[in-house]
């Protein structure tokens, strides 16, 4: 019988589960190194940066009428295409998850484009494309709509960036979804409208935040797909990394890192304000 359980011990250690990686030590360094050199370590350069220039240089610097009109310019021009992003990524998920059709392969490979394509690529050929003579462009002006080099080729711009946060965010959530609660409501007379609103939704809705929230923070800091399109014009489509990198190009580094200051800062608020509301969400919904 000991016999039988000592093996049963040792089967069981050897057993892989879900320790398949090295060690916990080793894993551990490991991560907390890569964490170090590509993140701690760079945002440690930026507070060194500022760390020289007193409070009121600071401030002078961050609140400067010109840095202050190009928050306003990537907020607003942010926060309209983290939701068009929202309602576009949230049905491009659901077609690719529910639906079977000839090139969905091809559709799915083409939302990880963004990613894949350098921004300064993705910028001179949406200024292209939206400009007058473009292929949209041509169009959209005959209709009285300029697209290229003004504030909505910015909108334009950071939604063909960040729309792969949204789709990816809530397609693994549609996968996982049971349809048995679908089922279920629709076998007691609900309608499609209402098996959404009250059964999927609920569900879906941490997620469709969390996909919003990464667009939006993705957005704030986005530079090479945007200049190449927006006209670049102080106070009306001059956006905060563009500042940025005027400082930069002006040897002002304790200026460009105090203006970067200002869009991490608001980027780990917001990341970490979402984290907390979702967690808080999940608890409430699960405790239902």
């Amino acid at each position: 019988m000991s016999t039988t359980v000592a093996g049963l011990s040792s089967a069981s250690r050897n057993k892989p589960g879900k320790r398949v990686l090295p060690g916990f030590a080793l894993s551990l360094g490991v991560s907390l190194l890569f964490i170090s050199l590509i993140l701690i370590l760079p945002i440690t350069g930026l507070i060194v940066q500022t760390s020289g220039m007193s409070m009121a240089d600071y401030w002078a610097v961050i609140s400067d009428e010109r840095v202050v009109a190009s928050y306003k310019v990537t907020l607003w021009a942010a926060a309209i295409a983290s939701l068009f992003n929202g309602v576009v990524g949230l049905l491009l998920a659901w077609v690719l998850v529910r639906y079977e059709f000839w090139g969905k392969r091809i559709v799915d490979a083409l939302m990880d484009l963004p990613f894949a394509l350098p921004t300064a690529v993705a910028g001179i050929t949406l200024a292209a494309l939206f400009s007058e003579g473009g292929w949209y462009g041509e169009y959209l002006a005959a209709l009285g709509i300029e697209v290229a080099f003004t504030p909505l080729g910015i909108v334009v711009a950071m939604a063909f960036t960040s729309l792969p946060f949204v789709v990816r965010t809530v397609q693994p959530v549609l996968e996982d979804l049971a349809p048995e609660d679908e089922e279920a409501a629709v076998s007691m007379g609900a309608s499609d409208w209402t098996v959404f609103r009250r059964i999927l939704f609920p569900s879906l809705w941490p997620a469709l935040m969390t996909g919003i929230a990464l667009s939006f923070t993705r957005s704030l800091g986005e530079f090479g797909a945007v200049i190449f399109i927006a006209g670049n014009m102080p106070y009306v489509s001059e956006i905060t990394s563009l500042m940025i990198f005027i400082r930069l190009q002006e040897f002002d580094y304790a200026a460009a890192s105090a203006i970067a200051s200002v869009v991490l800062m608001a980027s780990l608020v917001l990341l970490l304000a979402i984290n907390l509301w979702q967690a808080r969400y999940l608890r409430r919904l699960h405790g239902r």
